[in-house]
């Protein structure tokens, strides 16, 4: 697998000498960085050319690092069943820049767009139907950025009184608790003298 791999990157060297900034062979699959703008050209390359055959578009997604200039990682997952691999475009953008849409190469991509649209909040050029597709129209903000509340803006409920959905604020109450700080070899002895105390 691995020689498939170099003779892979050999191919993507010599035919893509300036649209690639990296390459990185790492558990059986090849990684390549590019700019945001090479993206359309690379996929194309990968998928049309007789060598390479990355004909199935496997995923779309992305990651988030708040404190890096260029935010997000655009990840993009090619699979070629001819020569049986696996190939990983990455790119680095930052938080307002729009990402070319590339669902005319693969249709397939158009929920995968979507999604990450709804996750991160990055926009996909000429994307032909951009809106949520895992969270609801009047959602706030975007779940999977790292700057995202874990208890979210909003909850849920279902009212008896409007037997309807409702949308409310969160409401966080934090009621006293009195914490065990014992520790567990000491076991439940100071529990079992308090008991004893009492009797």
């Amino acid at each position: 697998m691995t020689k498939e791999l170099y003779d892979l990157e050999k191919i993507v060297k010599l035919d893509l000498p300036v649209q690639i900034k990296s390459f990185n062979i790492k558990f059986n699959h090849l990684t390549i960085e590019i700019e945001i703008e090479n993206l359309v050209e690379t996929i194309l390359f990968l998928k049309n050319s007789a060598k390479c055959k990355f004909r199935q578009l496997i995923e779309i997604t992305a990651v988030d690092y708040p404190e890096n200039e260029k935010r997000f990682k655009l990840v993009y997952i090619l699979l070629s069943h001819e020569n049986n691999l696996r190939l990983i475009i990455q790119s680095n953008i930052k938080e307002k820049t729009t990402a070319p849409s590339i669902t005319k190469i693969f249709p397939s991509a158009n929920w995968m767009e979507r999604e990450v649209f709804d996750m991160y909040g990055i926009k996909f050029k000429e994307h032909p139907d951009l809106r949520r597709i895992l969270t609801d129209y009047e959602f706030e903000g975007h779940p999977l950025r790292k700057d995202f509340p874990l208890t979210g803006h909003t909850e849920v409920r279902y009212s008896e009184e409007q037997k309807k959905v409702v949308y409310e604020k969160v409401k966080l109450e934090q009621n006293y608790r009195d914490f065990d700080f014992e520790s567990p070899w000491t076991g439940t002895k100071y529990i079992k003298e308090q008991i004893k105390d009492k009797e």
